[in-house]
């Protein structure tokens, strides 16, 4: 369980864009030779230590009051909603991998749910067709092409990433609908300003977390010392999804 609750935890704020929960996690976070690169550590501390209070009294409070308030049926659909518009990161990246069988299925999974799911709220690709999803963002795309990860670096209220990583957030943040920097003329971007933007991504995670908003608080409590345990999972994680 603790497992689970750790790539949950990961797959909500180390990523801009969508959340990642993988099908299997049963090889997740077993013991590795790798050692991580880490000459910031001393940083990297001090930032884990202001994203601990941010989550613990700000993000999960409000999770669980959000959580309390809107009814999990309506969270479960505007969660559809999000994963299925972000289907242009998962179908780019798909491509820029050669993966297209996986792309096509993409492809398809975003048609149904969309004219059949009444705009994504519904995922009857899942539910009814049994359709996979096959998350893939641009920073395993640069290391599937074989860029290294660099140094680890713990982001503001993000959490652990690295350069690869912070570089494949900005390819991702081209293609999504709902993330924008001032005024241009991507006509395909939702937001009409950076604060509506914030505001939409905001919701977003809130949203995706509040169907577990304990979890922080057990890895918290089950964890020696939380920084390296947060910075190797994060790198375990990121390299199982790279060699998928």
């Amino acid at each position: 369980m603790r497992k689970i609750l750790l790539t949950l935890l990961l797959s909500i704020f180390c990523f801009a864009n969508e959340g990642n929960f993988p099908e299997d996690l049963e090889n997740e976070f077993k013991p590795t030779n790798s050692v991580v690169f880490d000459p910031l550590s001393g940083y990297n501390r001090v930032m884990t230590s202001f994203n601990d209070s941010f989550y613990t009294y700000v993000l999960t409070p409000t999770a669980k009051g959000y959580a309390y308030v809107v009814p999990e049926v309506a969270r479960t659909g505007i969660n559809n909603f999000f994963t299925n518009l972000f289907f242009p990161i998962r179908f780019a990246n798909n491509l820029l991998q050669f993966k297209f069988e996986n792309a096509g299925k993409e492809l398809g999974r975003f048609l149904v749910n969309t004219i059949w799911g009444f705009g994504g709220f519904m995922d009857q690709a899942t539910n009814t067709l049994g359709m996979r999803i096959y998350r893939e963002d641009f920073g395993q795309t640069l290391g599937y092409w074989g860029v290294g990860q660099g140094f680890h670096i713990v982001l503001p209220l993000l959490g652990p990433s690295n350069p690869r990583d912070i570089i494949g957030l900005a390819g991702d943040f081209l293609l999504s609908p709902t993330d924008r920097l001032g005024h241009n003329t991507l006509d395909y971007k939702i937001p009409q300003n950076i604060g509506q933007a914030i505001a939409i991504d905001s919701w977003y995670k809130v949203n995706e977390y509040s169907f577990n908003p304990n979890m922080y608080e057990i890895i918290k409590r089950d964890a020696i010392d939380l920084y390296p345990y947060l910075r190797d999972a994060y790198n375990q994680k990121r390299e199982r999804e790279i060699n998928e």
